[in-house]
């Protein structure tokens, strides 16, 4: 039986914790890529990495190389690469820069990866999810952003802090643009089947909430830098979910047409993962108050896309 093979673009911080779940879950061999003025720390952290092996007992091979046709024959390709936000700094600020990084690597990776499944964690994620799609010509369930898995797990950590049980309970979703115009849904929020309303009062509940729009914030606040345990959890969680075939429900930034009135966007959306990427869009019935909050972040979601076709024509 053939071993996966999912390689990483961006040997920082996210990329380099990518490798780390994705060797330690077993899911096959690891390829971290980075420039070639960066190719000493691909190649350093991945061998770092494998002296792990030993220890924790996975048997992954892991590469580290600035070549990208050593991620030929990937199966997943998880594209972290970027400029970090800093403090102060919006995703919206780091577009510009971030197109011409995810630009580059999506053409490399239909050059060496033409079967790949792509997950993007690159921010602004919403447009750099788009530029990738157009950048790559791969059709739209290949391509795929984190945020919602991310998102998703900060509301869930945060209600349980609040509430005082297990993470392990709480089931929750939360839709649309990844940042300060994600769309709650508490009405879809349950712990061990009970409604959370029946646990917590509404104002712990918005509070949950709203410090989930800007966990990524508080955490550039407190570090100086992006967060990256989570978003490259969440990356992996997806990477599995793919090369594992498991028909999972997540919530990921996935094309929609039809769905949602949205009309050929990538937005936050519950779909299902497997062996061909997003099976399937799940359409959820919203009530006229959460429609309106999603289609407010589908606006900016579109608002950021033509910021991206605006600067570069041709990728329209």
């Amino acid at each position: 039986m053939r071993r996966a093979k999912i390689s990483i673009i961006g040997a920082g911080n996210v990329g380099a914790t990518c490798a780390h779940w994705a060797a330690a879950k077993e899911l096959g061999d690891v390829v971290l890529v980075d420039i070639p003025d960066k190719e000493g720390v691909a190649k350093g952290k991945a061998l770092d990495l494998a002296c792990c092996g030993p220890m924790e007992r996975f048997d992954s091979n892991i590469t580290g190389t600035s070549d990208y046709a050593d991620a030929a024959g990937s199966d997943v390709v998880i594209v972290t690469a970027g400029l970090p936000r800093k403090p102060g700094m919006s995703r919206d600020d780091l577009i510009e820069t971030n197109v011409k990084i995810v630009r580059s690597v999506s053409e490399k990776i239909a050059e060496h990866c033409p079967e790949s499944i792509v997950i993007l964690v690159s921010n602004p994620l919403d447009a750099m999810v788009y530029t990738a799609w157009k950048a790559t010509g791969f059709p739209t369930n290949r391509i795929v952003g984190q945020a919602g898995c991310l998102d998703v797990a900060r509301y869930r950590a945060f209600l349980a802090m609040k509430i005082g049980c297990s993470i392990e309970d709480i089931s929750a979703l939360l839709l649309g643009g990844h940042g300060d115009d994600m769309v709650p849904l508490p009405r879809f929020t349950s712990v061990h089947g009970i409604p959370v309303q029946q646990l917590l009062p509404e104002s712990d509940i918005t509070e949950c909430v709203d410090r989930a729009k800007v966990g990524g914030g508080e955490i550039v606040k407190l570090m100086g830098t992006s967060a990256f345990y989570a978003p490259a959890s969440g990356s992996v969680q997806m990477a599995e979910a793919i090369i594992k075939d498991k028909k999972r429900i997540l919530p990921c930034a996935a094309y929609c047409e039809q769905e949602y009135g949205i009309g050929g966007y990538f937005v936050g959306v519950p779909c299902i993962l497997g062996a061909n990427g997003v099976e399937q869009v799940v359409e959820i019935k919203l009530d006229s108050e959460e429609k309106s909050l999603m289609d407010e972040s589908i606006s900016h979601v579109k608002d950021l896309v033509g910021i991206v076709t605006n600067m570069f024509p041709d990728l329209g």
